[in-house]
Parts: structure tokens; C-alpha cells; sequence
């Protein structure tokens, strides 16, 4: 199978790429791919390392808006090198997995559909219960984020007031585009059982959404 992971950042996508990297699917970690891309500008002066999130920053700083763009560019270029990988070698490539990022359906339309069109789409989804506590994990560390128009800051309002506000019709319009996209949808929960391997996790897809393999 051909699968592409997508969802919020800290829903299981790369836990469960990297299990499913142990069945012999060979794995696309676009992060992972992005962050090599960025690693001279993750480099500080004196030679330590930052993460991307500390990289990208917050919507409200006076760098995102540019970080934030260039996030998406390297995201583009990645997501079609991978794709253009696929086409190229049909032979070699039954089993993949493409871990994407959360910003993923910010892509171009024609790139998604050929997504949709390489690769089943699986939604791992954020229950309305986990994503307070995803919000304040983004506070204390933040990953890269790409917001879009969704945050706007009121007159004396402050960063963390507006963050609050905000965050939740970040996750509501991305919720939206995630279904939008996804052939299937997996239950957060259902995914944190603790005996739910990756065995299980391959046959709920199975059950669930009968794979078709997808041409090239």
C-alpha cells in the first residue's frame, strides 16, 4: 500500500510511519525533509542548534510571515520530489508512507489530488478534548505551525489571550480540509489503546476503507 499520514502535529503521524517502517514500507518524513533543507539557517552563531519551531516563531512576531513562506516553499518542493519519486519507480514503490506535515492541505489543489491520486490519505483525527491540551503544548514548545489568516491580534490584546482565541479556529478550518481530503479517518483513541499494534493498525485500514492500489 501506498499510504500518506495526515493531520495536527502530535496526533501519531510519525509514531506510527516509523512503526510501519518495521513492516518494510519505506518512509517519507517531509519534516524531517524541510528541516534539512532549513538546517543552515537552524545553525546559530556560536554553533548550537534550534528547532524549527523555535526557527518559525510565533504569528505575532515580526519574522514569521517570512519563515512562514519559506516553510511552505521547501514544503512544495518536497512533497513533489517525493511524488515525482513514486511515478518514476512504479516497480519499487508498493510500499510507502508519506508523513506529512500539519500544513499539508495548504498545498495546491493539483498537488493534493495528485496526492489523493498516488497514495491513500489517512486522517489520524484531534478529538475537541485533546486539542486544548495541544494548544498549550504549542505554547510551551512550539512546533512549526503555519497559520495562515487564522490568527488576527485585538487592539490590547495580549499574545497568549490571542493565541487562545485563535488556535481553535486554526484547528476547526484545518479539521475541515483533513476530512475534505482523507479516504479514511482513524480514531485518536482507538490509536492509544495499549495493546493497538501496528498489525492492528493495518488491518483497521483494511476494515475500514478497502485499499485499492492506487495506479501510477
Amino acid at each position: 500500500m501506498r499510504l500518506s499520514f495526515i493531520g495536527m502535529s502530535g496526533t501519531g503521524k510519525s509514531h506510527w510511519s516509523s512503526r510501519l517502517v518495521e513492516q518494510g514500507y519505506k518512509r517519507f518524513c517531509c519534516d524531517d525533509l524541510i528541516e534539512q533543507r532549513l538546517q543552515p539557517e537552524l545553525t546559530t552563531s556560536g554553533g548550537m542548534t534550534i528547532s524549527m519551531g523555535e526557527w518559525m516563531g510565533f504569528p505575532y512576531e515580526a519574522h514569521y510571515p517570512e519563515r512562514e513562506a519559506k516553510y511552505l516553499g521547501y514544503e512544495v518542493e518536497i512533497l513533489t520530489e517525493i511524488l515525482n519519486h513514486i511515478e518514476a519507480n512504479p516497480k519499487h514503490n508498493r510500499n510507502i508512507i508519506i508523513d506529512t506535515t500539519g500544513s499539508v492541505i495548504y498545498m495546491e489543489t493539483d498537488l493534493l489530488e495528485r496526492l489523493q491520486r498516488l497514495t491513500t490519505i489517512v486522517y489520524l483525527d484531534t478529538p475537541l478534548a485533546v486539542q486544548e491540551r495541544m494548544r498549550s503544548a504549542y505554547c510551551t514548545n512550539p512546533a512549526p505551525v503555519v497559520w495562515r489568516d487564522k490568527f488576527n491580534q485585538q487592539p490590547n490584546e495580549t499574545h497568549e489571550a490571542a493565541l487562545a482565541r485563535c488556535y481553535p479556529d486554526l484547528l476547526a478550518s484545518r479539521t475541515h480540509e483533513y476530512k475534505k481530503w482523507a479516504d479514511i479517518t482513524l480514531d485518536y483513541h482507538l490509536l492509544r489503546q495499549p495493546a493497538f499494534g501496528v498489525d492492528d493498525f493495518l488491518n483497521e485500514i483494511s476494515n475500514v476503507y478497502t485499499v485499492v492500489e492506487k495506479a501510477l
